[in-house]
């Protein structure tokens, strides 16, 4: 039984690493930004499938280094996109979602143009497991836990200790003062954009090898890293962190004993529990 219980844990964790990149990235956006992106899905998918071309079919880097080349120009095409989609829309709500719900569907149909429909699969770049006593661990979710944490932490310290962090949380505070002390919004605006856009490709380059890849698999990821977000609260990045985990802990427990339907009923059941209690999430301010 324990046994059992620690190998359930591990998977979700694994699952939950990923909720947490996501619910990283989306949270960030709409701390600074004040915006909904719901083609933060599709940014997750073209990161598993760059990693899928550089390390699975053109062979030219290793798997660790096709990560970091993948998130980063994920992360520059995010800039972009920033750049000449949203930023004209920025100001109107409806219309920023109507333009991400349009990107989402445009990025998935020029997926499926260069990569087709069907399943494709990563080639796994490790093999074997690590034992620890009776505990059996696969390398590759070990791997996946390991440098999220990595992330994790270079994305906090980023935030504390760093010039644009600093000027990320004068933004989020007061755009106008900020304005008033000589930071650039729109640059900090661009910035936290490309840097939530390279934690969604860096979760779909990490857990790629795991996961089948077609252009539609960022869509169950984007929602759940919505689901972390509104249990952690709004804008609130630890609140993120938290939420990715119970809920990838949590479905990673029910779908062992229930089944994988019955157990995405019971984890919004438990979510809107938790809500009701507490409506503004669980590191969410009253009334925020």
């Amino acid at each position: 039984m324990t046994v059992f219980f620690v190998q359930s844990l591990l998977n979700g964790l694994t699952i939950g690493a990923l909720y947490v990149l996501m619910a990283l990235g989306f949270t960030l956006i709409f701390g600074i930004l004040r915006i909904v992106n719901f083609a933060h899905g599709e940014f997750y998918m073209l990161g598993a499938f760059f990693v899928y071309m550089l390390f699975g079919v053109w062979k030219i880097v290793g798997y660790l280094p096709a990560v970091v080349i993948s998130a980063v120009a994920i992360g520059l095409l995010g800039m972009f996109f920033e750049r000449t989609v949203f930023r004209p829309v920025r100001a109107d709500g409806l219309q920023v979602l109507i333009t991400s719900f349009a990107l989402s569907i445009g990025i998935q149909q020029v997926s499926v143009l260069f990569w087709g429909a069907e399943d494709l699969s990563i080639p796994p770049p490790y093999t074997g497991t690590l034992q620890w006593g009776q505990f059996v661990f696969p390398y590759d979710r070990v791997i996946v836990v390991g440098y999220t944490l990595l992330i994790l932490v270079a994305f906090y310290y980023l935030l504390k200790r760093t010039k644009v962090g600093l000027a990320m949380e004068a933004v989020v505070q007061d755009k106008e003062a900020a304005q008033v002390q000589g930071i650039r919004v729109n640059h900090i605006y661009l910035i936290s954009f490309g840097i939530a856009i390279l934690l969604a490709g860096a979760a779909g380059g990490l857990v790629g090898p795991i996961f089948a890849l077609t252009p539609y698999i960022g869509g169950v990821p984007m929602v759940r890293a919505f689901m972390a977000v509104i249990l952690g609260g709004m804008g609130n990045i630890t609140g993120a962190v938290v939420g990715g985990l119970v809920i990838g802990v949590s479905e990673s427990f029910l779908t062992t004993y229930f089944g994988g339907a019955f157990a995405a009923i019971l984890t919004f059941i438990v979510i809107m529990i938790i809500l009701v209690i507490k409506p503004s999430g669980l590191f969410g301010e009253v009334g925020s």
